[in-house]
């Protein structure tokens, strides 16, 4: 049974450890508004050129002078999956989400007889899929150093699979995320995006005539659509962040309070019991006399 004074060790280190992860919960419900601000800014804007490209592959269909980044390989052989998660911890299971659909989605290309490559984008996923597929990491991406994210980080990913794309390293590309929702949910998704998949049937208001011709417009937007989807990627993966943060900060606070509580009648009790034992003592000594 521990002593009094480890109890009150105990609880003064339980209550100081509240006292972080409240003011972690509060840091994280602070960034989340801004994060989530700029992931629902970024949606319409990744939306209607996801339709621009929809109308323009239309209109180009599968014809020889389509871009690669559009038509693909003509293989589906080798897949490289882009694995965004967070640089920091502390966040509940936003990153163990995200890697749990990527080693479902590698075993599954596996058995299919796929070759599979992995990139990653954050430390977190980095760590948790080197334990058991570290033979099919090809990169990673550090996002150590960034303070805020904004378009040119997108661009520096994009460049690296854009590369390696040009490289002929892979077919098909995936990228890897949380899509935001609200504070409690956050929805793993993966999106192709080489070659482009772009909405069938997106709806376009206007009928508009191409200087120069599709093939062309494709072949300067396609690289600007992939930096886009991956930045918005990113917001949605930034904003997915804070929340599961606030929520998992929030049950950890109140799972210190609950501590706190359990270890102060635990406390009280073993006093009590101190107090009533040395009582008895002076009470059968005096009695002895």
């Amino acid at each position: 049974m521990p002593s009094l004074k480890d109890l009150k060790n105990r609880i003064g280190s339980v209550k100081n450890t509240r006292k972080i992860t409240k003011a972690m919960q509060m840091v994280a419900a602070a960034k989340l508004r801004r994060a989530q601000e700029a992931a629902e800014a970024a949606r319409p804007y990744a939306e209607r050129m996801n339709a621009v490209m929809a109308a323009l592959a239309g209109s180009v269909g599968g014809s020889d002078g389509a871009p690669r980044l559009l038509a693909g390989t003509g293989a589906e052989q080798t897949h490289l999956l882009v694995v965004m998660t967070s640089e920091r911890g502390l966040c509940g299971g936003f990153n163990s989400t995200i890697v749990r659909l990527v080693r479902a989605r590698a075993n599954e290309l596996i058995r299919q007889g796929r070759t599979v490559k992995i990139l990653t984008v954050g430390k977190k996923g980095r760590e948790q899929l080197r334990r058991d597929m570290g033979h099919l990491m090809v990169g990673h991406v550090d996002l150590s150093e960034v303070k805020r994210m904004g378009y040119d980080t997108a661009q520096k990913v994009a460049r690296d699979v854009l590369d390696r794309f040009d490289a002929g390293e892979f077919d098909v590309a995936t990228i890897f995320y949380n899509r935001f929702q609200s504070v409690i949910v956050q929805i793993p998704t993966a999106h192709q995006v080489i070659p482009a998949k772009v909405a069938e049937g997106a709806d376009v208001s206007a009928v508009y005539d191409y200087e120069p011709g599709e093939e062309a417009i494709l072949a300067e937007l396609l690289p600007r659509n992939l930096a886009t989807q991956i930045f918005a990627a990113l917001l949605e993966n930034g904003a997915s962040e804070q929340g599961a943060r606030m929520s998992a900060m929030d049950n950890a606070t109140r799972n210190a309070g609950d501590m706190i509580n359990k270890l102060t009648i635990q406390y009280n009790r073993s006093r009590q019991a101190s107090i009533t034992k040395e009582l008895i003592e002076i009470i059968s000594g005096a009695e002895a006399l």
